[in-house]
């Protein structure tokens, strides 16, 4: 893509499928057309008040050293109502019930010229005020991010580091962060509830992930099955998202809702 475009985005309300694994979600489809798309615009993310937000992975500076906005905030009418510069590099992108967005960076991004982005995780509103940095509350220095999730008043962030993989919950409201090692390796999809978590695996352009639970036990996560699911489509990057439990994976045309 190298110029804007137009889009539509397909909202899918009162699903009526349960929590079994591999079920597609039913219910009423509502379309937003969206217009004047951004080149390279990858991420998607949803926002209170029927609101969400598409981004870029990649910024710049311009010549007077300030960074070209690389996000817009729509209105649930598909009508862009803000823009903001979210950071370089952008790895993942999380929104929470404030409207809080969570962001992890790639090493571009982490060892570039963006001010925000060297700590590997962020926090910003949707006027691209910075809100959050782990300072130095993470056990290493991130190389990338994998994965999000959000739990009630916490954030979930999946990253990589030269010493393996990691797990970190940020307390939304104080900033507070836990981390733990990650028990999957090449996590792309975590969902959480309490001390149980779901993790997958994707085969990518293939219909099929593996599917990993785990539970919280002795302050460590733990592997405690392990199974290969078949779906309705192809899975790509970013192509998971968990909310309260539940991790749904965007599957060629359909989405599947499993439950932690």
């Amino acid at each position: 893509m190298t110029a804007p475009c137009d889009g539509v985005l397909v909202v899918i309300a009162d699903g009526t499928a349960g929590g079994t694994a591999g079920r597609t979600v039913g219910g009423t489809e509502h379309r937003i057309p969206v217009s004047g798309i951004a080149p390279w615009t990858r991420h998607l993310a949803l926002l209170p008040g029927s609101r969400f937000l598409l981004a870029s992975g990649r910024t710049h500076q311009d010549q007077s050293g300030s960074w070209e906005r690389n996000a817009v905030v729509y209105s649930p009418e598909g009508h862009r109502v803000g823009d903001l510069c979210i950071g370089d590099d952008i790895d993942y992108v999380l929104t929470d019930r404030d409207g809080g967005i969570w962001t992890s960076y790639g090493d571009e991004g982490i060892y570039g010229d963006h001010p925000e982005t060297g700590a590997g995780l962020a926090r910003w509103d949707t006027d691209g005020t910075h809100t959050w940095s782990p300072q130095g509350r993470l056990p290493v220095w991130p190389l990338g991010g994998s994965a999000g999730a959000t739990e009630e008043a916490t954030a979930w962030l999946a990253w990589y580091s030269h010493e393996g993989a990691f797990l970190s919950r940020v307390d939304t409201a104080t900033g507070d962060v836990t981390s733990y090692r990650n028990p999957l390796k090449d996590t792309d999809g975590i969902a959480v509830r309490g001390t149980r978590m779901l993790l997958t695996q994707r085969s990518h352009n293939r219909p099929a992930v593996e599917l990993s639970r785990a539970e919280l036990v002795g302050g460590a996560w733990e592997i405690t099955a392990q199974e290969k699911l078949r779906l309705p489509g192809p899975v790509v990057m970013r192509c998971a998202q968990g909310r309260d439990g539940v991790l749904w994976l965007r599957a060629g045309d359909s989405w599947v809702r499993l439950e932690a």
